[in-house]
């Protein structure tokens, strides 16, 4: 038996006197969908995968050849009793329906584990953490000289050049990029105008969608471009997207940013526009979700190379905006959350989706956390908790 056998068995034997809910199988592989295609992957295939019979927890997770350095909970890093009882906990509320948790610290994959419908190999339902990708997408512009730091404040209606301003509502100008990517458009709908149109959709085809939105909303003022969580901003942003590169946001969103960091099984649904959805509807394995944190916390660096603006890095997790979530401010299209782990506070920078997708950051720390679950009634509280008050102590203590 080799060293990591060895290792191996000492944390499996420990794992079974704890409880018997985790996978029993020394050095078992991690669990995948068999003969799984990523093109035939779609969110009503993921509703149909069964529940796991046992929890699988990997306090060494295996090398994938996938890009992701990998390392082992406790030799580097993290305290191994803690966060096996936080593994505990997880597995055994099966209510809270998790699918998955992820840790990465200083740079290393050390802790992987999968519940009810998470596979290793299956893309998870991403919601509103796709906004979060929707911003790194602009980083990526950025970078490569479509777009500019200074076009973060100039009109989202100067880049898209098929709208007829004549037919705007009042205000429509002072929707900015900074504006939609802190939720601050301003854009208050008439939704049974948008709900008509939205039955003849060839007619909101492309830039004819925001065409429809700044005809069909109320005047906007400075005073009501306030913080309030809303699809529609992030939709502006795809739109530019589209503008401002080569070719179109899809080509993009896959050659800039998916191929670059070897992120082969995905999906990323499409609008009624015809573009790839912003706000919410891409889908990602809990290891490629990694991934995107990684490249985030490294501003913006994968492998050395410079992917995201690094200035536009700081902006997007900077404290932007107050929210009206209690303990949360905002940046673009990602949250800030303190945490308190005895005296000390803890500023985490996250992507989150409904149902309870999570990719969250410490950056003092050098600390990734990815947790996906199927929970509709589950709330960002329970979630956070979980990681302020039994993830994080084990990462400081």
């Amino acid at each position: 038996m080799n060293i990591k056998s060895k290792i191996k068995f000492l944390i499996t034997f420990m794992l079974l006197i704890n409880f018997s809910s985790f996978a029993e199988k020394i050095d078992a592989l991690a669990p995948e969908i068999r003969e799984f295609d990523a093109k035939d992957f779609s969110y009503e295939f993921a509703q149909t995968i069964p529940d796991l019979k046992d929890a699988f927890i990997d306090l060494a997770p295996a090398i994938r050849n996938d890009g992701i350095p990998v390392g082992q909970l406790g030799l580097d890093g993290g305290h191994k009793k803690q966060i096996i009882k936080m593994a505990e906990e997880t597995a055994n509320h099966k209510e809270d329906l998790y699918d998955s948790m992820l840790i990465s610290y200083q740079g290393k994959l050390i802790f992987e584990s999968y519940y009810s419908r998470g596979r290793i190999n299956l893309p998870h339902f991403q919601k509103s953490a796709t906004k979060a990708y929707t911003a790194l997408l602009v980083g990526r512009a950025i970078q490569l000289g479509y777009l500019t730091m200074a076009d973060l404040n100039k009109p989202v209606s100067s880049f898209l050049k098929e709208l007829k301003p004549q037919k705007f509502v009042e205000g429509v100008e002072n929707i900015t990029l900074h504006k939609a990517m802190t939720m601050s458009s301003g854009l208050n709908l008439n939704w049974a105008e948008i709900k008509k149109l939205r039955k003849f959709p060839e007619q909101l085809k492309g830039q004819a969608l925001v065409q429809a939105y700044f005809e069909h909303s109320a005047p906007i003022s400075l005073k009501n471009q306030t913080f309030s969580y809303k699809s529609v901003d992030a939709t502006l942003i795809m739109q530019v997207i589209e503008a401002v590169v080569p070719g179109t946001a899809k080509a993009f969103i896959k050659k800039e940013l998916l191929d670059k960091m070897d992120i082969k099984v995905y999906r990323w649904g499409t609008d009624v526009s015809g573009l790839p959805t912003a706000p919410y509807g891409s889908s990602m394995t809990s290891r490629d979700m990694v991934k995107w944190g990684t490249l985030t916390i490294n501003k913006g660096k994968w492998q050395g190379k410079q992917l995201i603006s690094a200035a536009f890095i700081k902006k997007m997790l900077s404290n932007v905006v107050e929210s009206d979530v209690a303990n949360n401010t905002y940046g673009y299209f990602w949250w800030r959350t303190a945490m308190k782990v005895g005296d000390k506070i803890y500023v985490s920078k996250s992507a989150r989706g409904g149902g309870g997708q999570y990719i969250l950051l410490i950056e003092e720390l050098d600390l990734v956390v990815v947790v996906t679950a199927n929970n509709k009634l589950g709330s960002d509280d329970q979630t956070l908790a979980l990681i302020e008050n039994s993830l994080l102590p084990a990462f400081v203590n």
